[in-house]
């Protein structure tokens, strides 16, 4: 089971109050139901959905609904559920805001003031037409998959009004709300009040991210340590220099003991050969003190090279 399966599972162990369950409804049916003049259908692959929706139907409309269950035979057996409405089918769909008098009503936000019932409606569209994958095995990616811009634009109103940054693109002929953000989808998880997954999309999250901390640092040593070395090989090529011309006695003691030991040890940091030489002889210095002393054999040597020009 993907991770996205699980996720609606334990979203559907959630039981609100009518306020929320009617919300949650008129997700459902708006997105995926299809509606005639006298029938509802629901068609959906998980059972647990399909339960959902049968005792939400049952409870506040108290009506007799039909239940098909069909074998799909593609790549693999699998059960399909089909819920067949023809009680009370205006009353339905104008007392949850979809159509009014057999016309189709635009989504708006108004209809559902409320916090929760924002949440019930995004928890019954993620139920129907969402998707996000495993945190383990890709990047960070929730969506909503609808027939229309409309859609599209009315759930991420909807977001944007709870807060979540989401963008609208176009498919094929599909338009999806998407977000990108792993600290976003973990919110809209934990609103979903599906606690197992959050703790595993969590779990996922802070060892991915600790994992990319490490290689950034991994990445950023090694590319000071070939700083570095790079540094010290200039280095001994302007100390050869220095000595081959001599021009050694041309540079203050302190400085010439310096570069001994960077002669010694060409691969050191500044901090490193600060460390060797303050430990070994009777000059205390540091990492500047070091810098100041090569930006004098540097000096030295662009000098000497000039007048031979």
């Amino acid at each position: 089971m993907t991770f996205s399966s699980r996720l609606k599972e334990e979203i559907t162990e959630f039981n609100g109050n009518t306020m929320e369950k009617r919300a949650e409804l008129s997700a459902i049916l708006r997105y995926v139901a299809k509606i005639t003049k006298d029938k509802i259908t629901i068609t959906s692959e998980n059972a647990k959905i399909a339960r959902r929706i049968y005792s939400y139907i049952k409870e506040i409309f108290g009506i007799n609904i039909k239940i098909i269950v069909r074998n799909q035979k593609r790549f693999r057996i699998k059960q399909i559920y089909i819920l067949e409405i023809k009680e009370k089918v205006s009353f339905i769909l104008e007392s949850l805001y979809i159509y009014e008098k057999e016309k189709k009503m635009k989504a708006n936000e108004e209809y559902y003031e409320a916090y929760e019932e924002k949440v019930s409606y995004l928890r019954g569209t993620f139920l129907t037409t969402g998707s996000i994958n495993d945190p383990s095995t890709s990047g960070y990616h929730l969506e909503f998959i609808f027939l229309t811009q409309t859609d599209a634009n009315f759930i991420k109103k909807i977001l944007k009004n709870l807060k979540f940054d989401a963008k609208v693109l176009k498919r094929n002929n599909r338009y999806m709300t998407y977000i990108k953000s792993a600290e976003a989808i973990s919110d809209l998880i934990k609103i979903f009040q599906a606690v197992n997954s959050l703790f595993y999309f969590e779990d996922i999250r802070i060892y991915r991210d600790h994992k990319n901390m490490v290689n950034r640092l991994n990445n950023c040593e090694i590319a000071n340590q070939e700083k570095t070395i790079g540094t010290g090989m200039k280095q001994l090529e302007s100390i050869k220099f220095v000595k081959e011309n001599n021009l050694m006695n041309l540079l203050e003691e302190k400085t010439q003991i310096v570069l001994e030991y960077r002669y010694k040890y060409p691969e050191s940091s500044y901090q490193e050969l600060a460390d060797i030489i303050s430990l070994e002889t009777d000059y205390k210095i540091g990492k500047s003190g070091i810098n100041h002393h090569f930006i004098k054999l540097k000096k030295l040597v662009e000098e000497y090279k000039n007048n031979l020009h």
